[in-house]
């Protein structure tokens, strides 16, 4: 029954009865077929039969310059609306899909407030140049890079004006945007007008956040009692108080968050949508916060009989961070727990009361751990950062050729950032030798980058019915300049008498960059069962040369509707079966340089003095100079290509009651960017960036999507992605060279210059390199007793062996919801199996010898020391190297809706969501989640507990 929660179900003959007035309305449903409404009247029989409801075929889906219909696709794309997303507590865009797309690894941050994100789709496709997917806001590509005085860029919008993800993962669907689309493509499209009356939302809610898991290290007592027994001559330096500093430094953060929409018709004519969102967003390390205020409007007006269509969209956001002292997290486990924060000791006085080392001459010692809670209160790190992006997009349909249209869009990406005053350092922070030496310190720096679009394109398409075929041509141009410009500077001191500072060199530097592309697409169907897609794009690139500067992207596509063949035609078992088959090529010029194929020459910071002879002053004299050094570069620079093989199949059962798909595919990247050895004397540097390597990934996709169980007050919804990669460097350098052991990278804390990770021929990007560890008897590691893996006879470099990566073999993700009467419930979690992650929490700070340095001062250890007994670190054993598979529920949700409230036309609706519920994971740090693999004083992620209102009227 119409409006109310009263109904019945058909028993198997489609049988049914129901008592109600004359005046009632009834709503008929199925699984896969379209609902009917009907009045009863004075009937007492009501017989219905309903028609298939093909609209999820018809979904109109976002793709590259234009859209197109999900039954037409020969791509690998997946959408996820709004209605998918994931709830709770949601400052960061990407944090709105993660997990809900296959091939898709999206790792924040931490938990610092707005924290940036890294996106990988199919895993990485290089080593050197980005791997970051090219990311388009309603119809502007952005800029990939950060930007200065902001955690994440894509904080511009604010999460409740999204009305869709699209991300595009193989090359007949990436092509179409060329030598940017080596890692994919994600599109987003906000929230548009809409035709009819005025409607009012408002979204907004509160939430809690809580530390959950922090590093075991030495309760004071328990550290008396160590120090006692290992190094009793020091036992003089402990003190007599008994601070937790972890808990010092955390607390529980209150966070709000609102937003008020304003959708319809103005005056019949103009379609608009207009929101304002503030979000307050407090991180559990003290004094860490965002605060973000966001506008965004858009006007869709059809002209001329529909046959102009205008999209105008702007979205402007101003963020003010304040960044907590991150370092501090590193101090509270480091600190020595017998030592209290704040001391009346005359000692401490110029250091502002905070407990501090003291090394000679009552100086800070640069060597000792740093007081945490100190950084915190007296560090100031403020960035105010506005940014602007918005389009105007026209797309007219000719009046003398309907089929015939032209679509003109102008983009803009802007932003300004600023240190808001200044990261300051004052004269009394023992924290900061530097600074305290030199009588305090303030970094100022700001930055402009502008991001400038003109694309044009035209499309035909045209219906040949004799032919039983239809099909669209599209040819377009694209002009894009990205300009880049900052400032910095660091000041020492007060002003001197002349109302001067001491200052560090002021830095200023402009870059720019212009991409001009020309790009084509052709599709054809036949019999609505046979699909060809073919793209290609012709990329220019301000990056290379004159000589190396274009490239040709191709992709091709075809598809098969098994479904609509007459054997399976009409079929309620098999109600969509689609084969898909493609391969393109794509590029990468996100090199990191946009000078980097002719020379370049840098500055020196310091003046050198040179020596020349002046007879008429005396003889010998000296004059300061400014030195010059040339940058290495290779002229021949050139984009990387990844050369992408698709299948793909998409699925439908039970009359679409359960859909999915599932592809398998193959990325080779050639000419990929590696940093090589040269010959001495060829260049100042002993290594050069080149086009030298080659990189696969292999893997295979599965996504379901099934409705369990539907009736007329309860249904069911289950959902998950399963996905499979394997990574693999085939080459890297020119000429074979057996001895050549790769590229060595990823630096760690301890020691000078170590690093943990290299890139090497036959093994997965960015694998830990280290040695095996030999254990004794209990299993405990002996300490500095290693694997003789080559068997020469001595353990040198020549026995580190590759053991393992962070880039997961295996992601899955699942959610489900559940929905009775006015009550919904939802859940969706996440696993990455088959991964390791390096503990630099405990290489570096869990061995005896850091307890105490001489006598001079003290150092807190982490209880891992129980579990290896080292008195030295160990940094390169294989022990540090562990498990880092894992399975998180991100959310879930219990929600209910009062219906009508204040009158016709207003809802209600209210929500209880707890975000990052719990982690189950063998790896022995507080969480495995970290892209690089490197756990080093990770910021948390909290566990946060939400209270959700929407009202709408």
């Amino acid at each position: 029954v119409k409006g109310t929660s009263e109904g019945t179900v058909t028993d198997f003959d489609g049988n049914y009865s129901l008592d109600v007035p004359e005046n009632t309305t009834l709503v008929f449903s199925f699984v896969g077929y379209q609902k009917e409404e009907i009045v009863v009247g004075t009937r007492s029989v009501i017989d219905v039969t309903l028609m298939p409801d093909i609209q999820a075929l018809q979904e109109i889906v976002v793709i590259g310059y234009g859209v197109s219909k999900k039954k037409d696709l020969t791509g690998t794309i997946e959408s996820v609306s709004s209605k998918d997303f994931n709830q709770g507590a949601i400052t960061s865009p990407q944090q709105l899909i993660n997990g809900k797309v296959a091939g898709v690894q999206i790792v924040d941050g931490g938990g610092a407030p707005g924290a940036g994100n890294t996106i990988r789709i199919r895993a990485g496709s290089s080593i050197s140049a980005s791997n970051d997917p090219l990311i388009i806001i309603d119809g502007v590509p952005v800029d990939n890079e950060g930007i200065d005085g902001a955690r994440n860029p894509l904080n511009v919008i604010n999460p409740n004006d999204i009305e869709s993800f699209t991300v595009l993962k193989d090359a007949s669907a990436t092509a179409i945007y060329g030598s940017r689309a080596s890692n994919g493509v994600i599109i987003i499209t906000t929230k548009k007008g809409a035709t009819g009356a005025l409607k009012v939302d408002y979204n907004g809610n509160v939430s809690v956040s809580t530390p959950t898991q922090l590093v075991d290290v030495l309760g004071a007592d328990e550290y008396r009692e160590v120090l006692g027994q290992k190094f009793p001559e020091n036992t003089g330096l402990l003190g007599e108080a008994n601070t937790d500093w972890q808990d010092n430094i955390y607390r529980n953060a209150i966070s709000t968050d609102h937003n008020v929409s304003v959708s319809g018709t103005i005056a019949d004519v103009l379609p608009t949508r207009a929101s304002v969102g503030y979000n307050l967003a407090n991180g559990i390390l003290d004094e860490s916060q965002m605060q973000r205020t966001s506008a965004s409007l858009n006007l869709n007006p059809d002209l001329f009989d529909d046959h102009l269509s205008i999209d105008i969209s702007a979205k402007l956001a101003n963020i003010q961070n304040n960044f907590s002292a991150t370092d501090a997290i590193g101090d509270a486990i480091a600190m020595d727990p017998t030592q209290p924060i704040t001391s009346t000791d005359d000692r401490f006085a110029p250091f502002g009361g905070y407990f501090t080392w003291i090394g000679a001459e009552g100086n800070p010692n640069v060597n000792a751990p740093r007081n945490g809670r100190a950084r915190i209160d007296q560090r100031r790190d403020r960035s105010i950062v506005n940014r602007f992006v918005g389009n105007a997009q026209f797309d007219y349909k000719f009046h003398f050729l309907p089929e015939l249209k032209a679509n003109l869009n102008l983009g803009m990406d802007y932003s300004k950032s600023t240190d808001d005053g200044g990261v300051f350092n004052p004269a009394n922070a023992g924290w900061d030798s530097e600074a305290f030496l030199r009588g305090g310190s303030t970094r100022t720096y700001t930055q402009l980058k502008r991001n400038r679009l003109l694309e044009f394109y035209m499309q035909y398409n045209k219906n040949l019915e004799d032919l039983n075929s239809r099909f669209d041509v599209m040819a377009g141009y694209s002009w894009q300049h990205f300009w880049r410009e900052s400032e910095s500077e660091e000041l020492f001191g007060t002003p001197n008498s002349e109302g001067s500072f001491a200052r560090s060199p002021y830095n200023l530097t402009r870059q720019e960059n212009y991409l001009v592309s020309f790009f084509g697409r052709f599709n054809y169907v036949y019999n609505e069962k046979y699909y060809l897609t073919f793209t290609l794009r012709n990329d220019g690139s301000s990056r290379f040369s004159e000589d190396t500067r274009w490239g040709l992207f191709p992709s091709a596509a075809l598809a098969w509707s098994i479904s609509e063949e007459s054997f399976l035609r009409g079929s309620n078992t098999v109600s969509n079966l689609k084969l898909r088959a493609s391969y393109g090529i794509t590029g990468q010029q996100d090199i990191g340089s946009d000078y980097g194929y002719f020379g370049v020459y840098t500055r020196s910071q310091q003046t050198a003095q040179y020596l020349y002879y002046d007879p008429n002053n005396g003889g010998y004299q000296t004059i300061p100079i400014t030195t010059i050094r040339p940058e290495g570069y290779d002229a021949n620079l050139k984009w990387e290509e990844t050369i992408t093989y698709n299948v793909g199949l998409d699925y439908g059962f039970l009359n679409n009651r359960i859909t999915g798909t599932l592809d398998v595919y193959l990325r080779e990247t050639e000419d990929l960017l590696n940093k090589i050895p040269v010959p001495a004397g060829a260049n100042l540097e002993n290594v050069l960036v080149t086009n030298v390597g080659s990189l696969e990934n292999r893997g295979l996709e599965f996504t379901f999507n099934a409705l369990a169980v539907e009736t007329a007050d309860f249904s069911w919804n289950i959902g998950g992605n399963f996905t499979y990669n394997e990574n693999e460097i085939t080459k890297l350098t020119a000429v074979e060279d057996e001895n050549y052991l790769g590229v060595q990278h990823e630096g760690i804390s301890g020691g000078t210059g170590n690093l943990i990770k290299i890139h090497q021929v036959g093994q997965p990007a960015g694998s830990f390199f280290v040695y095996e560890q030999v254990y004794d008897e209990n299993g405990m590691p002996i300490e500095g007793t290693y694997v003789d893996r080559n068997q020469d006879g001595v353990v040198d470099e020549g026995d580190l062996y590759v053991a393992g990566n962070a880039i997961p073999r295996f992601i899955i993700g699942l959610n489900t919801s559940v929905n009775y009467r006015n009550w919904t419930f939802s859940a969706s979690g996440r696993a990455n199996l088959d991964r390791k992650v390096y503990n630099n929490v405990a290489s570096n700070g869990a061995f005896f010898n850091k307890l105490q340095t001489n006598g001079q001062y003290l150092s807190n250890i982490t209880t891992d020391i129980n579990n290896t007994g080292f008195y030295e670190p160990q940094y390169f054993s294989d022990y540090y190297v562990q498990n880092g598979s894992f399975f998180r529920l991100d959310n879930v949700t219990l929600g209910y809706s009062f219906g009508e409230v204040l009158g016709t036309g207003s809802r209600l609706n209210v929500s209880a969501t707890v975000n990052n519920v719990f982690v189950i994971s063998p790896y022995e740090g507080i969480d495995p989640e970290i892209f690089n693999g490197v756990d080093n004083n990770f910021f948390p992620r909290p566990r946060t507990y939400v209270l959700g209102v929407n009202l709408s009227f």
